[in-house]
């Protein structure tokens, strides 16, 4: 029997763990309609302080956890837990870590309620799945990106981690959505970043400007091998600099069964013989 292709989701949002949006439904259709496909997929996204474990029935995987993420010469432990999404039985995986993740009373996103973390809370996401990945020693034909709060994954993956065999045959794709944040990340988010081993080549689409949504947004589709439209509408710079890079990009379609099956040759079309 063939070896069925593997998928890597990594979700900012997925529903029932988070209420019902356009981003949270695409984090859950998305990985069931590939697994219906006939790949194999595994899912992450952020353990925002509002989801609420009993119920959803996470557990924390020992095996995983224990590792801790410098950012800015500072330890952070990673804590890596799971569920079971019924009744497509697929396992979704949560990053975790109290310094970036905590309960907020009024249920908001931390990447809303404290913004000023969010550049150190993408940089320890980021690492955190890649990290996570390595250990499960799965890999990834393809890597799909969905939501901002998943940029750097590209940028990790073809720079720090260009080596592993991981990731060796591994695509990646940076979604496009309309969601977005306000704004800029802190000022000395590229400096973290050089602390992280990167170089000011690798970092050359951040400027000494504050990085906004649409820069952001650039870094991720520069380390990108495809991108796809996943929303209707998109910021017009945003959309005329992946069309301009000449990477594959998968155009948004109204219907949502065509756009599902859209995704599956989309990756099909990415995936050499010998993935």
């Amino acid at each position: 029997m063939k070896e069925r292709s593997k998928v890597l989701y990594i979700s900012q949002e997925i529903t029932p763990y988070l209420p019902e949006s356009p981003m949270a439904v695409a984090g859950r259709t998305l990985p069931q309609s590939a697994s219906e496909h006939g790949f194999e997929v595994r899912t992450f996204m952020p353990k925002y302080g509002c989801i609420n474990e009993r119920r959803n029935q996470l557990h924390e995987v020992i095996r995983l956890s224990g590792m801790n993420v410098i950012i800015d010469d500072t330890d952070h432990p990673l804590i890596i837990k799971v569920a079971t999404l019924q009744p497509a039985r697929m396992q979704v995986y949560f990053i975790d870590n109290d310094d970036y993740f905590h309960f907020s009373p009024d249920k908001t996103l931390e990447t809303i309620s404290s913004p000023a973390e969010n550049d150190e809370r993408l940089m320890f996401f980021a690492r955190g799945v890649i990290e996570t990945v390595r250990k499960l020693r799965w890999n990834p034909a393809i890597i799909h990106c969905l939501g901002w709060v998943s940029a750097l994954v590209p940028l990790y993956i073809k720079r720090m981690f260009a080596d592993d065999p991981t990731f060796a045959s591994s695509k990646i794709i940076y979604a496009l959505r309309s969601e977005d944040f306000s704004d800029t990340l802190d000022p000395r988010f590229r400096e973290k970043l050089g602390m992280s081993q990167f170089s000011d080549e690798d970092l050359c689409t951040l400027t000494d400007e504050p990085v906004d949504f649409k820069t952001l947004n650039k870094l991720a589709i520069d380390y990108a091998d495809a991108i796809v439209q996943s929303s209707s509408e998109i910021n017009p710079e945003i959309l005329q600099y992946a069309q301009a890079s000449g990477k594959p990009l998968l155009e948004y379609r109204d219907d949502n069964d065509e756009m599902l099956k859209a995704y599956a040759d989309f990756y099909n079309s990415l995936i050499t013989p010998n993935d």
